[in-house]
């Protein structure tokens, strides 16, 4: 039996108490949302939008810090291509024979190498985003579609001193500037927008599932197999039209035909590549954007 010592130190109950329902009413009353909550997608991307002055300073924060312990710093970002073309010319241009096809197969090679290297970068970078910022996603309030955005202009920045190696590869391989060479921004900018939906797409799955990060590599290895990067599709493919129209028109291969029919004199600039990669950046983007906010409630959990 309680005495009344005991009912006397029993805390009186709260007059003013809410209950669970009635406090999450009250903040919703006073536009407080719960920090894992999910915003409508028009909201999202508003909130992100709003947020591109962030993501570029984020992206060119995080280049500077890439290449603070290196002792060559930025110039490793101009050894390192010309390094792998190198490589690539000696194994499959000398050895294997795949410049058939190809008149300027070291102007091929080139736009293929660094191309399809920021694709794979930015992929590969941008399926850790959320798994490798698990404290910033938890302790701030943000689209977590700005981390993998940021990744992909990230790579952009750090990739600008390899453009400049390819435009002087052209050069040095015989290819005089025309007016197509004014294409290759926007050859650029639409591969940037293909590759950031790929990116948020593979954050989410990656969140979802860490184990599937491992499979990542394995394929954009394969993808670096069948995308053109230093063999001619239609060349290669000429007995089978079919199979070279599916190789040729995936995004990864458009990529380079673009920027090749940028830099190329040998690759006439035609308008179905372009319309195609147009389509691919929309298709890619908006399906990524929208895969990855389903998500947005579930990141920085576990």
């Amino acid at each position: 039996m309680p005495t009344a010592s005991d009912e006397a130190r029993r805390p009186a109950p709260s007059a003013g108490a809410l209950s669970d329902a009635d406090a999450e009413e009250l903040a919703r009353s006073n536009g407080l949302t719960l920090l894992t909550a999910r915003p409508s997608f028009p909201d999202y991307v508003r909130d992100l939008w709003q947020r591109r002055g962030f993501v570029l300073t984020l992206s060119q924060g995080r280049t500077e810090a890439r290449y603070q312990n290196n002792r060559l710093g930025r110039l490793w970002s101009v050894f390192n291509p010309m390094l792998l073309i190198l490589s690539y010319f000696l194994i499959f241009g000398v050895l294997l024979g795949t410049r058939r096809g190809v008149d300027n197969f070291i102007g091929f090679l080139s736009i293929g190498v660094i191309v399809f290297g920021v694709s794979g970068s930015v992929i590969s970078s941008g399926a850790r985003s959320i798994t490798g910022n698990t404290g910033l996603v938890r302790a701030l309030r943000f689209p977590r579609a700005v981390l993998p955005v940021s990744v992909g202009v990230t790579e952009v920045l750090a990739a600008l001193p390899a453009f400049g190696v390819l435009v002087v590869l052209m050069l040095v391989s015989g290819e005089r500037p025309t007016w197509t060479w004014l294409l290759l921004p926007l050859a650029v900018a639409l591969q940037l927008v293909q590759v950031i939906g790929l990116a948020l797409i593979a954050a989410r799955i990656t969140h979802g599932s860490r184990d599937l990060a491992n499979l990542i590599p394995l394929l954009l290895r394969l993808l670096r197999y069948t995308s053109g990067v230093f063999f001619s599709i239609s060349h290669y493919t000429a007995r089978a039209p079919s199979v070279g129209h599916v190789l040729e028109y995936q995004p990864f291969a458009l990529q380079l035909e673009t920027v090749r029919q940028s830099l190329l004199a040998e690759t006439p600039l035609e308008l179905m590549p372009w319309i195609a990669s147009a389509i691919w950046a929309v298709v890619l983007l908006g399906g990524g954007l929208v895969f990855f906010w389903r998500g947005e409630a579930t990141y920085g959990r576990g």
